[in-house]
């Protein structure tokens, strides 16, 4: 919140308890700028993405998912639904 940018290759992994689709929706008042959003099941399968812009109220995904990767735009589409996630712990 209230960066200016993001750079290609920067992202956040937000980790929630449980799949859920209300508890993994997010919102981007105070955005300035748009990101990629993949959200994942707890297998770390895609199971839904977006372009969230800024200043919108609401993105949900379309089936639950348990963690939300917000990246740079230009990753949306290195992303598909069903592909499978590594995350490795650096």
């Amino acid at each position: 919140m209230f960066q200016k940018s993001i750079a290609d290759f920067e992202g956040i992994l937000l980790v929630n308890g449980r799949e859920s689709r209300i508890e993994t929706s997010i919102h981007m008042f105070f955005m300035n700028f748009s990101i990629a959003v993949i959200w994942l099941d707890s297998n770390y399968k895609v199971v839904d993405t977006c372009l969230a812009k800024p200043w919108r109220p609401y993105y949900s995904p379309s089936q639950p998912a348990r963690y939300v990767l917000e990246t740079h735009p230009n990753r949306l589409n290195d992303f598909k639904i069903g592909d499978e996630v590594t995350v490795k712990d650096e």
